[in-house]
């Protein structure tokens, strides 16, 4: 089963580096920094950032609590 979940993060992964060379290509004002710079705008998407770090930061690197 982790061998399955593994594969999937690593093809989502995969696709996205795809996309965005493809879009590289395409536009050339487009890079990862102006995504994130138009993605943070919102404070949604900031609230959101946040939450998910803290859901990695407990699930992954908070030591064994039980």
């Amino acid at each position: 089963m982790i061998v399955i979940s593994a594969a999937a993060f690593l093809a989502c992964a995969a696709a996205v580096a795809v996309a965005g060379w493809l879009i590289g290509r395409r536009y050339a004002e487009a890079s990862t920094t102006a995504m994130f710079d138009r993605l943070m705008s919102d404070r949604a998407v900031r609230l959101a950032v946040i939450v998910i770090w803290w859901w990695l930061g407990w699930h992954f690197l908070a030591g064994q609590t039980l």
